[in-house]
């Protein structure tokens, strides 16, 4: 048994960046490469190294591929590609096969309507961080997904990060605009620190490397520390000091809480456009 169990053949339908790195991830946490099975005509160089270098069956004709009965078949193709790809791929619908597919805004009713109303299915979102190991991923399933199925979509998940499993469909939304769209918030977090920086009289250079390395290391004090993030605040912040005039700015009225919730309300009401 490899350490990375999932029950049984996995189908990567796409090895574009996010298809790519989850690759990564499950080779990294012991999937066998004779587990893996990759469906892109045009996968790209370094994809196609790893492809070698593990022996992993590369676009196998639909009936081949069915013929295997993969656990978990991975879609990681652009979602405007789901109305071509998909209709293509029933072929290996069957029981205890579970589609996974990380494409933004396409519902679970969506997906269904494009493989049938039998499909075991699986929405989840991941996010760019999944490309080093330091993802978070929400799940959400349709009725035909199982207890056992789960615990096999969580641990293929979990290779690139955090796999969180959601009540509610209508959450992704609010997912999408917290976890999925996040790292794009904190890399401007860095560059308007670094911009406050310069403007105090540091060297442009310095302020970008200053600030990334303090944005990098926060953030490693998240990951390894059980204290809630508002206690490791108050950690930094002593009574009467620097961090404390800074936090009365971002922590006032007009400050960082109301000016990320108009910024991910304003996602969350375009992922839901976009998903309709």
């Amino acid at each position: 048994m490899s350490e990375l169990e999932v029950g049984g053949p996995v189908a990567l339908i796409g090895a574009g960046k996010m298809g790519g790195a989850l690759m990564g991830g499950w080779l990294a946490l012991g999937l066998p490469g004779s587990q893996l099975i990759v469906r892109d005509p045009a996968a790209p160089p370094e994809i196609s190294r790893l492809i070698v270098e593990h022996g992993i069956s590369l676009n196998p004709e639909i009936e081949a591929l069915a013929a295997r009965r993969p656990r978990i078949v991975l879609l990681a193709v652009k979602p405007q590609m789901f109305a071509d790809v998909l209709p293509s791929l029933k072929p290996l619908v069957a029981p205890g096969t579970i589609f996974v597919s990380i494409a933004a805004g396409i519902s679970l009713a969506g997906l269904e309507a494009l493989l049938g109303a039998e499909a075991e299915i699986v929405r989840a979102m991941p996010n760019t961080p999944s490309a080093v190991g330091r993802g978070v991923t929400a799940l959400i399933a349709n009725a035909h997904v199982d207890a056992a199925a789960k615990t096999h979509v969580t641990a293929l998940m979990s290779a690139v990060g955090e796999a969180h499993w959601l009540a509610s469909e209508e959450l992704m939304d609010a997912v999408t605009a917290l976890s999925g769209s996040g790292p794009a918030y904190i890399f401007h977090m860095v560059e308007a620190m670094a911009e406050a920086g310069a403007k105090l009289g540091l060297e442009p250079d310095m302020a970008m490397a200053l600030a990334r390395a303090t944005v990098a290391g926060a953030g490693e004090m998240l990951h390894r520390s059980q204290l809630p993030a508002a206690k490791l605040r108050q950690n930094v912040t002593s009574p009467g000091g620097t961090t404390e005039a800074a936090l009365k700015v971002l922590m006032g009225e007009e400050g960082l809480a109301r000016l990320m919730e108009a910024a991910m309300t304003a996602a969350r009401d375009r992922s839901r456009e976009l998903g309709n």
